[in-house]
């Protein structure tokens, strides 16, 4: 743990010497309403999701910390909230999330209980975005005792009358791929997101799973 602290502070230290805003600067609210949470090619609960987050960005250097969380609506065993700071460098951003899980299985989960077998994950990611090219990498450096990794890739091919629209393929191991692949890395997310006002709706395909989705969500923002 301790050498994963040390790593944390010196990525976060040499992007510092590159950072740039990328956002809108202060703070950031809102909400999104789900049909289903379907993250990373895997399915969280059967049934409609409010997921509010909140952000702030600093004047300046661009770093942004926030919360954002999941709440279905008729389950309490896929409720998340979780932490993360964002630190950009150019077309480059680094990013630390703790995945957090209130209550899983019914029981009730300490927050301040770190460490495997606790209520926290805690990721590493990197990402990177040039016009119309998006990557993504990323790595569970704690509370996972696979250290499961992730890797997704997405192009926007479609810009036109208010709409966008893009394609993705994503691939993992670890718990990502609890299906054919039985751990070993898979493709577990392929899929299209098309998205128009307030309105987004993706379908996606787990090949590991062998099934598909269709999701529809409404954002909230003043």
């Amino acid at each position: 743990m301790k050498k994963t602290a040390k790593l944390l502070a010196l990525v976060f230290a040499i992007t510092l010497l590159f950072t740039g805003t990328s956002k809108a600067e202060g703070f950031d609210i809102g909400a999104d309403v789900v049909s289903r949470y379907v993250w990373r090619g895997t399915e969280y609960g059967d049934a409609v999701s409010v997921q509010p987050w909140l952000s702030y960005t600093f004047p300046g250097i661009g770093i942004e910390v926030g919360s954002w969380a999941s709440f279905a609506l008729d389950d309490d065993d896929f409720n998340e909230v979780d932490l993360y700071v964002t630190v950009p460098a150019g077309n480059f951003s680094f990013t630390l999330t703790d995945y957090y899980f209130p209550q899983y299985n019914g029981v009730d989960n300490d927050f301040f209980e770190y460490g495997d077998g606790g209520a926290h994950v805690l990721e590493l990611s990197a990402g990177y975005e040039h016009e119309k090219v998006s990557l993504l990498g990323a790595v569970n450096i704690s509370g996972d005792d696979d250290n499961s990794k992730y890797f997704e890739a997405g192009y926007n091919f479609y810009d036109k009358d208010d709409y966008s629209a893009s394609l993705f393929v994503g691939g993992g191991d670890g718990f990502y791929t609890t299906g054919n692949a039985g751990g070993d890395f898979g493709v577990v997310a392929v899929g299209l997101n098309v998205s128009k006002d307030i309105f987004n709706a993706s379908y996606i395909i787990n090949p590991d799973q062998e099934t598909s989705f269709l999701v529809l969500g409404v954002t909230l923002q003043p």
